[in-house]
Parts: C-alpha cells; sequence; structure tokens
C-alpha cells in the first residue's frame, strides 16, 4: 500500500495492523495529507491497529504533537488502536518543555514493542524438516 503522494509516507499493512512511520521533514501540509491518508487507509482495510513509527523524528513541534492527538482520536472511533513509537529523547523533553501532553496517544519504546502490544506477532522459524 502507498502513501498519499503529497505526504510520501508509505502506509504498510500486516494483517490487520497498519505500520508508518514520521520523518524528520514533516511539514504541516505533509502532516494533514499523511492523516487524511491514514484515517482513509484504517477506513477501507478495517484496521484495528495502527504503529506509527517516530524514531527518525529529531524535532516535534505543537502542530504534529496534535495532529498525532487528533489521529489517535479519529483512529479510535474508527475502531484502531493507535501507538507512536520510537520517541527519541530530545523529542520527549520538547514535548515537555512545551506543555505538550500527548493525551490518549499510547507509546512505546520501539517499533517491535509495539506491534507487540497490537497483538501481532512474528512467526518463529522452524528448523528444515522439522516438524512443527
Amino acid at each position: 500500500m502507498n502513501g498519499h503522494p503529497s505526504a510520501g509516507v508509505p502506509i504498510l499493512q500486516l494483517g490487520d495492523v497498519l505500520v508508518s512511520g514520521l520523518l524528520n521533514e514533516l511539514d504541516d501540509k505533509s502532516a494533514l495529507a499523511f492523516t487524511e491518508e491514514l484515517t482513509e487507509t484504517i477506513s477501507s482495510t478495517g484496521a484495528r491497529g495502527v504503529l506509527i513509527d517516530i524514531s527518525r523524528l529529531e524535532l516535534i513541534d505543537s502542530f504534529v504533537a496534535r495532529m498525532l492527538m487528533q489521529l489517535t482520536t479519529t483512529a479510535r472511533l474508527l475502531g484502531a488502536r493507535v501507538i507512536v513509537a520510537g520517541m527519541r529523547p530530545p523529542v520527549a523533553i520538547t514535548l515537555v518543555e512545551l506543555g505538550i501532553e500527548l493525551s490518549g496517544v499510547e507509546t512505546s519504546l520501539n517499533a517491535e514493542q509495539g506491534l507487540t502490544a497490537l497483538g501481532w506477532h512474528r512467526a518463529a522459524r522452524t528448523p528444515a524438516g522439522e516438524a512443527r
């Protein structure tokens, strides 16, 4: 699945979980396009979980923080749980300094923990020739 052309952010589907990420160069217009595309994708796929990886995001402003909160609320109304993964310490510090609480936004240390929390598990590999 591809992201909205103006957002330039891919949205991948793993079963009933969507995975996407935010890049550092995200401007307000791209953030809005990403939100719109992700909301449409949640609706069209019936996704029950969304992981947004922000580990490449070095800075965050109040607009992007508000967008994440609104996206989480919208997704919840559509029946999907959102987890924001990989927040860097400077981003967390900036949010605190700006007095921004990401109310309602679940976070995880990294994408793998976020996917696990959403109930998505990597299939265990069995050695060739071994019965399951």
